[in-house]
Order: structure tokens, then C-alpha cells, then sequence
């Protein structure tokens, strides 16, 4: 049966946290001041808890240490130069670590018998997708490690976005590439019963319960695929991968960030939308707090080379800009608080607004208070590299 299905853009434009927008009924589109002024809802976070810890949880080996790299030549014509990239990288993961030796250094987050899930993030389109540059330099260094490539996976919460964007076989030869929601070639998100394929994909062993829902149009149900006030983590978060390494974009969200939480917590669980309308900074922190994501994610590298200083997390050409960075560390806490001043810093410089304001981070200060990092600056210990 083939349902109808929201062009890629006009989703995202609609569904953008930055716009704080949801295709809901009875209401479509800004959140009123009111509505967004509702008190954080209850949620099940006591329940993440029950799990208890492993040693490489969040904020893993390296709590509040964070390596910048810069290049000036790491984006010709607005295109990622993969060389570069892979030197940044390097550089980075030597610092991080303290290694001399490349496979020491990824040897320290993952091993060879594991399955490693490279968390992209390509909602945004070929504009500013996570970039080819950038993962194609992770996946070389992983198999110069000694990590095989049929033990690599390529994931977001969406397969046709990530074939948008290039994340392909022909790309990434003998890496999966995976998403909990995709279309058959018919271009249909159901399946020949009427249910939707992306719900053969969510565990509900495993969810996050916020006492919040909202009534999906039927071009937006396929990209929630449940309704309620359940949201439930993928599969392949939960059984498929053992090792999770998180690959963001430097961009804004209004006045706030969208990198290294909000990348994990929003492409690890169905219906967002809810969520999206009113309360992602007070419920991101949350959905890393559990297992499947607390404890599997090893390692944050932030894709800087481009990105966006406002009308972000879409891909507004007039907004993007080329920061030329890489940020790496384990603790995906503390580089979001790096993230952020590098994305204020250049917010400020374009007149977008007069000062930095940190007080909107608010998903950093619950995601220090449940132990997933370092959220003070001054206790984040920042190590900056230029190279050219």
C-alpha cells in the first residue's frame, strides 16, 4: 500500500528545531510563547538509572577534555578536501589520546570483534550533511586499526536521506549503511499489509516516556512511526552495534546548538515531533542518559569543515559557512560547550546577535547534572591545533 510521503525539505523545514515547528493537529506551525513556556514534562529518566554503568560510559576515557583542530585549506569551493580532513583527524585523535601510534590511539575506543555504528547526520541535504571528507577519513583510519569494513556501519534514523546524500554502497563499498525509517522501491514507507516498515526497526524493550504527545498528519506519521507518548530506540543502537561513534555538524538552533547530544538523542528515537515542538532542549539530555546510548557511545567528532551560524539546523546557502574545524573527544558534553562558542563567536561577528548566552544550553546543564560530562568551562580542558 503506498501512503502518501512529505518531500525531504519541506519536512525538515517544517519539523526544524530551530523553528520550533510541528505538522500536528489541531495546531500547524510556531509554538506559541505560551505554549513554549509549559514546564518541563514528567519522563521516565529515573528509569535509565536501573541500568547500571559501564567504565566506558559517558563521558568515557577523556571527561572534559576536548581537541580542536583547524585548517584554513580543509574546504576548496565549499567542498570538504578529504586529505585534509584525515590529517585534521589525526592530529586530533593523537592529541586526544596521547598516542603516538594511529592504531593505538582507535584502539583505545574500539576493537576489531566489534561492530561500529558511524552515527552522520545527513537531514539537512547535500548542503550540509556530514561530509563525505569526514567519514570516509574515519572509516580509513578504522581499517588501517585493524577494524574490517563489514564491521562498520553507516547510520541515521533515515535510509533515503542518507542515499540523498551519497551515503551509498558505490560510496562506502562493503560498509552497511542503515536507517530505522526507509521507503521500498515504490517509494512507499508501508509495507503490504499497511504497516510501516520503520516499525519492524524500533525495540520497544527499550523507550522513553514523556508525559507529551501529538496528533501526526498522515505525511508526517511516517517519520514518527509511532503516535503516544512512547518513543522508542532503534534497533540498531540496541542490538546491532556494540561501539557508537558520533559524527555531528557544527550548527545552530536558534539561539542555541545542534551538535553532539542532540545529533545522538534525536536520530536514536522515534516521535520526535512532539518533542521537537516545545521541549527538545529539555529532553535530548535525557534519551543519551540511557543505556543503549550512555554506554555504547565512545567517541564524538565533530564535523566543523562546514556548517551553519543560523536559521540552522536546515540549510539556509546564505547561513553557511566554512569554520575549516574538527573537534574530537570522548565526552560529547564538553565539546557542545566548545561547539557553542565557536557558533556564538561567529553569530556575534555577523550581527546576528550582540553576546553570547550560554544560559540557553539548558540540555548541557541537565546532561552534566545526570553525569554524561563536563558542562563548566572552566573545568573543560580545550587543546587547539592550527595546521595548514
Amino acid at each position: 500500500m503506498k501512503r502518501s510521503s512529505l518531500n525531504r525539505r519541506k519536512f525538515f523545514t517544517l519539523l526544524g528545531a530551530g523553528s520550533a515547528a510541528l505538522v500536528v493537529k489541531p495546531l500547524i506551525g510556531l509554538a506559541s510563547e505560551k505554549e513554549q513556556a509549559k514546564p518541563k514534562p514528567a519522563t521516565n529518566i529515573k528509569d535509565a538509572a536501573k541500568t547500571p554503568r559501564k567504565p566506558e560510559s559517558m563521558p568515557g576515557k577523556y571527561p572534559g577534555k576536548v581537541i580542536l583542530v583547524r585548517n584554513q585549506n580543509a574546504v576548496v569551493n565549499d567542498v570538504p578536501v578529504e586529505a585534509v580532513a584525515y590529517a585534521m583527524l589525526l592530529k586530533a585523535m593523537l592529541e586526544l589520546t596521547g598516542q603516538k601510534s594511529l592504531k593505538k590511539a582507535w584502539r583505545q575506543f574500539v576493537s576489531p570483534n566489534e561492530k561500529i555504528g558511524l552515527k552522520v547526520n545527513p537531514v539537512a541535504g547535500k548542503e550540509l550533511s556530514t561530509s563525505h571528507a569526514v567519514v570516509k577519513s574515519i572509516v580509513k583510519q578504522l581499517t588501517e586499526s585493524g577494524i574490517k569494513k563489514e564491521n562498520i556501519i553507516i547510520w541515521d534514523r533515515r535510509d533515503m536521506e542518507l542515499k540523498d546524500v551519497g551515503f551509498t554502497k558505490e560510496n562506502y563499498p562493503g560498509i552497511k549503511i542503515t536507517g530505522t525509517e526507509f521507503k521500498d522501491e515504490n517509494e512507499s514507507f508501508y509495507d503490504k499489509d499497511g504497516k510501516l516498515y520503520g516499525e519492524r526497526n524500533i525495540d520497544k524493550e527499550w523507550y522513553y516516556w514523556a508525559d507529551v504527545e501529538s496528533e501526526y498528519d498522515s505525511e508526517t506519521m511516517p517519520y514518527m512511526i509511532n503516535t503516544g507518548k512512547y518513543s522508542y530506540f532503534t534497533k540498531i543502537v540496541t542490538q546491532e552495534v556494540d561501539k557508537i561513534i558520533n559524527i555531528p555538524i557544527l550548527k545552530n538552533a536558534g539561539g542555541s546548538i545542534t551538535n553532539a547530544i542532540k545529533n545522538l538523542a534525536f536520530g536514536v528515537i522515534s516521535n520526535t515531533g512532539r518533542l521537537h515542538a516545545q521541549l527538545w532542549n529539555e529532553t535530548c539530555a535525557e534519551v543519551c542518559a540511557f543505556a543503549p546510548v550512555r554506554d555504547k557511545v565512545v567517541l564524538n567528532i565533530t564535523d566543523g569543515l562546514r556548517g551553519c551560524f543560523n536559521g540552522g539546523p536546515g540549510a539556509n546557502p546564505q547561513f553557511i559557512c566554512n569554520y575549516n574545524t574538527l573537534l574530537a573527544g570522548s565526552d560529547p558534553v564538553a565539546m557542545d560547550r566548545i561547539a557553542y562558542d565557536i557558533i556564538a563567536g561567529k553569530r556575534v561577528a555577523e550581527g546576528v546577535m550582540k553576546a553570547p548566552n550560554p544560559a540557553v544550553l539548558t540540555f548541557l546543564k541537565m546532561a552534566g547534572d545526570l553525569g554524561l560530562g563536563i558542562q563548566d568551562k572552566e573545568k573543560i580542558e580545550l587543546k587547539t591545533f592550527e595546521l595548514t
